[in-house]
C-alpha cells in the first residue's frame, strides 16, 4: 500500500473514532435527559393528581362504601387534557383493580411492582414492551411511572400515568440524525484534510526519493531546499551533509587520481632523456661508434645521467613520504644564523658556476623553532632554486624576527617569474623554465619547492612569493613558535 493511503487511513481511523465516542455520549447522554425529564414530568403528574385524589370530598375521594378514589367524570376531562401530551392515565384502588379507564382491558400490576408501591416507593418503567408482565398497551410501548397513594399508613391505590417511547425518543432520534449528518461531513473533511496532510508529507519524501536516486547516478551537486519544521527537514539536513561529504570525497578521489596519473606522466617524462642518452651511448660503444679519446666523457655522461635518474627516483620517494606525512619532525628551539651559515659555505661552488653571490643579511643570533635536518632541506632547496634561475647575479638570504616566529627571505636577482608561472610554481615537477634545467645539477626535477611547500606545512610555517618578471623573485618562509603554528585544515 502506497504511504499516502496508509496516513489517510491513520489519520481517518483517529477522526473516525474519535467522532464514534463523542457521538456515542451525546446520543447517551441525550437519551439519559430525555428518559430523566419524562420520568420528572410524570412525576409531576402523578404527585399532583395524588393530592387531588386525597383533597376530592364526596365528589373525589369517597368512604369505603365506593370504589372509585377520584371521580371518573374528573379523570375522563383530565385524560382528554393530557391527550396535548399524548399521556396516558390508569388508576389502580389498594386491592390492585384497574379502577380507570373503565373501558378497554383490565391491566393488574405485577407483584413484584405491587409490592414496591406498598412500601413506599415509586416505580419507573423505561419500557414496557421489555417484558410482557409489564405491558399496558399492546400497540405502542410507554414509558410511565406509578405512583402509590396513602391515607395515613393505608394504601389506598396507584395512578400510572405513561408516554409513549417514540415521543420520549424523539429528540434522542432528532440528535442520531444530526450525528449521522455530521459524521458524513466529518468523514468528507477529514478525507480532504487526511489527504493534504499526507501530500504534504508525502512531497518532502518524494523529494528526498528523487535527490537520493539523483546521487545514485552520479550527481553529487543535488541539494535539498527544507524549512526545520519537522524530522522529515532533519532527515533532508543530513541528506544535504551527505551528499557534501560524497562530494568532497569523490573530489578527493578523483584528485588522486589525477595525480596518480601526473605522476605517472612526469616520472616518464623525466626519466626518458637520461635512458634515451645512456641507451644511445650504449649503442656507440656496442658498434664501435664512439671513438677512443670520446669514451671517458661518454662514461661520465653515462654516470652523471644515472645518477640523475636515481636522484630522481630518491625525490619522488622524499616528496610521497613528506607529502603523505610519513616522516616525523622532531622540533626543537635552535640558533637558525649557523645553518645558514653553512648553506652559504655549501653551495658557493654552484653559485661561482653562474657568476653568483651568496649574501647573508642575518642577525647575529636567529632562534627557530622547527626541525633542524628539514629547516637545511627547505633553505637548501630555495636558494638552489635561485641559483638555477640567476646569472651574473646576487641571491640574498635575510631574516627578522616576528612576534611569535621568525621569516626568512630569499631574494635572487634572476630573471624573475610571471603571474601564471606562480600558480603553479610549488606543483610537482613543474619547472618555471625548463630551458634553464642543468645536466647534473641538483634539482632540475622540478621537485624541490614541491618539497619546500610540504615541509613549511608539516611545520604549520607559512611560505609566499613575490615576483617582478626580469628583475628577480623573493621567497618568504615564516616558521612559527611553539605553540604558534598554522595548520591547515587540509593537513
Amino acid at each position: 500500500m502506497k504511504l499516502i493511503y496508509q496516513h489517510m487511513l491513520a489519520f481517518l481511523a483517529i477522526i473516525l473514532t474519535s467522532t464514534a465516542i463523542v457521538g456515542f455520549s451525546v446520543i447517551n447522554f441525550a437519551s439519559n435527559q430525555a428518559y430523566q425529564n419524562t420520568y420528572q414530568r410524570l412525576e409531576g403528574y402523578a404527585s399532583s393528581l395524588g393530592e387531588l385524589a386525597t383533597e376530592q370530598g364526596p365528589d373525589g375521594l369517597n368512604n369505603s362504601s365506593s370504589n372509585d378514589l377520584i371521580d371518573s367524570h374528573f379523570l375522563t376531562k383530565l385524560q382528554i387534557v393530557m391527550q396535548s401530551d399524548d399521556l396516558q392515565i390508569r388508576v389502580f384502588n389498594g386491592k390492585n383493580k384497574q379502577l380507570y379507564p373503565k373501558m378497554g382491558p383490565k391491566v393488574k400490576l405485577p407483584k413484584n411492582i405491587w409490592n414496591t408501591l406498598k412500601s413506599g416507593n415509586e416505580v419507573r418503567i423505561k419500557n414496557d414492551h421489555d417484558q410482557k408482565e409489564t405491558y399496558f398497551s399492546s400497540k405502542d410501548a410507554y414509558t410511565s411511572v406509578i405512583i402509590p397513594w396513602f391515607n395515613g399508613s393505608k394504601m389506598v391505590g396507584a395512578v400510572w400515568i405513561g408516554a409513549r417511547v417514540k415521543n420520549v425518543e424523539q429528540p434522542v432520534n432528532l440528535a442520531k440524525r444530526n450525528l449521522i449528518s455530521a459524521f458524513v461531513v466529518t468523514l468528507i473533511v477529514s478525507l480532504i484534510l487526511s489527504y493534504l496532510i499526507s501530500y504534504y508529507s508525502l512531497v518532502k519524501i518524494k523529494r528526498l526519493s528523487k535527490a537520493t536516486k539523483k546521487v545514485a547516478a552520479g550527481d553529487l551537486n543535488v541539494q535539498i531546499n527544507h524549512q526545520d519544521h519537522d524530522e522529515i527537514d532533519d532527515l533532508a539536513s543530513d541528506f544535504n551533509s551527505m551528499v557534501k561529504a560524497l562530494k568532497k570525497s569523490a573530489e578527493a578521489v578523483k584528485a588522486q587520481e589525477r595525480r596518480r596519473d601526473q605522476f605517472m606522466a612526469d616520472a616518464a617524462h623525466e626519466m626518458r632523456t637520461p635512458l634515451t642518452t645512456i641507451n644511445g651511448i650504449l649503442e656507440g660503444l656496442e658498434y664501435d661508434a664512439i671513438p677512443e679519446d670520446s669514451k671517458p666523457k661518454s662514461y661520465q655522461l653515462m654516470h652523471r645521467e644515472t645518477n640523475r635518474l636515481i636522484r630522481l627516483v630518491n625525490e619522488n620517494l622524499d616528496y610521497e613520504k613528506i607529502r603523505n606525512n610519513q616522516i616525523s619532525l622532531i622540533k626543537t628551539n635552535f640558533d637558525a644564523a649557523v645553518p645558514l651559515n653553512d648553506l652559504k659555505t655549501q653551495l658557493k661552488t654552484n653559485a661561482e658556476k653562474e657568476n653568483d653571490v651568496i649574501k647573508l643579511e642575518i642577525p647575529e643570533k636567529l632562534p627557530v623553532y622547527a626541525d633542524h635536518d628539514r629547516f637545511t632541506h627547505i633553505m637548501v632547496n630555495l636558494v638552489q632554486n635561485a641559483i638555477k634561475f640567476t646569472q651574473n647575479g646576487v641571491i640574498t638570504v635575510s631574516a627578522k624576527r616576528l612576534k611569535h616566529g621568525t621569516e626568512i627571505f630569499v631574494n635572487d636577482t634572476g630573471i624573475g617569474m610571471s603571474e601564471d608561472q606562480t600558480k603553479y610554481i610549488f606543483e610537482r615537477f613543474y619547472k618555471a623554465d625548463p630551458s634553464r634545467a642543468k645536466l647534473g645539477g641538483k634539482g632540475e626535477s622540478g621537485l624541490g619547492l614541491a618539497i619546500v611547500l610540504s615541509l613549511i606545512k608539516q611545520h604549520g610555517g607559512k611560505i609566499s612569493v613575490d615576483f617582478t618578471p626580469g628583475v628577480g623573485s623573493t621567497f618568504s618562509v615564516t616558521f612559527f613558535d611553539k605553540g604558534f603554528e598554522e595548520f591547515s585544515k587540509e593537513d
